[in-house]
Formats: structure tokens, C-alpha cells, sequence
């Protein structure tokens, strides 16, 4: 007997579901400096942790609400959705709890640092991890281009690694959040384009 055909979401929704979260974070990240600095937010004493605070915050419920609304309409969760998203919680928990906007700042870290090992240690041990997870999204993608893909995203979170450890420590809390959202965004766009000439060198069937 067949396996059920699990069902997929639109594009507009998974655009939503992905980005949509990060989104929030940036819009509520400049809307809570506007309220410190309008004097609304007397219990916090700066603009940057009033910005990383509110945001925060609404990052969080928004990647909630995300994963639920992934799972009312697929009854699935990816692997990578519900690290990512226990990620947000914990850090963004610690970032309120603890009124300190390194922890946020310091997610993103984490979350590539892990891909990266997970990507790694797959090529490692010959089971590239991209093949196993998306290999239904993929079909007809050779053995030596699953390893290629696995080795390039491995390298790339790599770079996201470096760059936002460096972007936190060197920018304002205002410019980190503009490369978080829109530079690491943005990159991620142009990475995915630039594997197109791989993938159908290898045999991705397009149609």
C-alpha cells in the first residue's frame, strides 16, 4: 500500500512561514526603539535593548505561530523548523528574561554553527544530510551532486558564521539588525540562484 501523499504547502505560504517571522522582528525591533524614545517604555534604559526587547518578543510569538500554522496545514514539522524554532524560544526567552540583547544576537550563531557541523558530518560519513532531507524536492539529482550541494550550503553557513560574529561585535545593535534581516537575507536569495548551474549539471529534472 501506497504511503499518504503529505501535503504541501503554497509558495505564498511557505515565503510567509520563513520570512514572515523575521520580518516581524525587524519591524517591531524599530517600532520598539520609537516607543523607548518617545518615553513609552520607562522600565528599560536604552533605545538598543528597548529595540532588541519588543522585537524579541514578537519574534518569538511570530515563529510559534509559524510552526503551528506549518503543522495545521501539512501535519508535519522539518527537522530544521523545529530546531530553529526551539532556538528562538530559548534565546529570545533569555533576551527578555534577562533584558540582554546579546542573546538574540548571538541565535543566529548557534543556528548556523549547527548546520554547518550537521552538513559536514554528513559529507563525512557519506550520507550527505541535504539528500536525506530533501531528496523528494529534488529528484534525479546525482549522488556526486548531492555531495557538491551539501558541501557548498556546509561552506556558506560557514561564511553566515563568521560574518555575524563579526557584524555583532563590530556594528551598532541597529546595523546588526539590518544584516540580519536584509544582508543575510538577501544573500541567502543569491546563494540558492547560484547552485541552479549545479543542480542541472548533475541531472535535477526541472519539469
Amino acid at each position: 500500500m501506497a504511503a499518504p501523499v503529505r501535503p504541501h504547502l503554497s509558495t505564498t505560504s511557505n515565503l510567509a512561514i520563513n520570512f514572515g517571522p523575521l520580518l516581524l522582528f525587524f519591524a517591531g525591533s524599530k517600532a520598539g526603539k520609537a516607543l523607548f524614545e518617545h518615553g513609552d517604555l520607562p522600565g528599560l534604559h536604552d533605545a538598543d535593548l528597548a529595540s532588541a526587547m519588543v522585537g524579541t518578543g514578537i519574534f518569538v510569538a511570530a515563529s510559534l505561530i509559524a510552526a503551528v500554522w506549518h503543522w495545521a496545514k501539512t501535519r508535519h514539522l522539518p527537522p530544521a523548523m523545529v530546531f530553529t524554532t526551539l532556538i528562538v524560544v530559548l534565546f529570545g526567552g533569555l533576551t527578555i528574561w534577562l533584558q540582554d540583547k546579546a542573546f538574540i544576537q548571538l541565535k543566529p550563531t548557534i543556528i548556523y554553527g549547527v548546520f554547518s557541523a550537521l552538513l559536514f558530518g554528513g559529507l563525512v560519513t557519506g550520507r550527505p544530510t541535504l539528500q536525506l532531507v530533501m531528496g523528494e524536492a529534488m529528484p534525479g539529482l546525482a549522488d556526486r551532486g548531492w555531495r557538491l550541494l551539501t558541501r557548498n550550503w556546509a561552506l556558506f553557513f560557514l561564511g553566515l558564521l563568521v560574518a555575524n560574529e563579526a557584524a555583532r561585535r563590530l556594528l551598532s545593535y541597529d546595523d546588526w539588525l539590518s544584516f540580519k534581516v536584509w544582508g543575510v537575507t538577501i544573500a541567502i536569495f543569491a546563494f540558492t540562484l547560484a547552485q541552479a548551474p549545479l543542480l542541472t549539471k548533475h541531472g535535477l529534472k526541472l519539469d
